[in-house]
């Protein structure tokens, strides 16, 4: 009797007490994605010379394929994606590639000048580059291509080619652009 006594006081406690909640927090950090640019057609691309990164110049942005990844920058971050429009993500920080490429390519580009020399750069389909930009690097392609199309231009050497890894740098050279903060 008291058993059955104990297991009903301990019952009515169980329905009656109110048991704790667990209380969960969920907080959410949302870094906004760069608005999407409409292209009428696949963008062309041109192989910046000595450094196997292929921008996109026909649109205000810059847009760069490397390394397998397209590349934006947007309000001071930057986003990558298998394709160049659409499956942008976050990318938290600045690639090592940007750190090479001279803040007035768009001109360079414009004046067919690389360097102070005639730069005679090939417009590529991106399927091109998508296809090929892994063996292009390999067999150093562009070095072997009339020195990336850019005439009277010395090859650099090795030791002077900026890394192939796509991380963060400590420093930019002077003459570069400043890294997006």
């Amino acid at each position: 009797m008291k058993k059955l006594l104990l297991r009903t006081i301990i019952l009515a406690l169980a329905i009656v007490v109110p048991v704790p909640t667990m209380a969960g927090v969920d907080v959410h950090v949302s870094i906004p994605l760069p608005p999407l640019i409409v292209f009428a057609a696949p963008p062309v691309v041109v192989v910046l010379p000595e450094t196997y990164v292929y921008a996109v110049p026909d649109v205000d942005v810059d847009i760069f394929f490397y390394n397998g990844w397209w590349w934006r920058p947007w309000e001071g971050r930057w986003y990558r994606s298998r394709n160049y429009n659409s499956g942008w993500g976050y990318y938290r920080s600045v690639p090592s590639f940007y750190r090479g490429i001279p803040s007035g390519w768009r001109n360079d580009y414009r004046e067919h000048r690389w360097k102070g020399h005639q730069w005679n750069y090939q417009r590529i389909p991106h399927q091109k580059v998508q296809r090929n930009w892994r063996n292009w690097e390999k067999s150093r392609h562009w070095e072997k291509q009339n020195t990336w199309g850019v005439q009277g231009l010395k090859p650099r050497t090795r030791s002077q080619q900026p890394s192939q890894a796509v991380q963060p740098q400590s420093q930019a050279k002077p003459q570069f652009r400043e890294a997006a903060k």
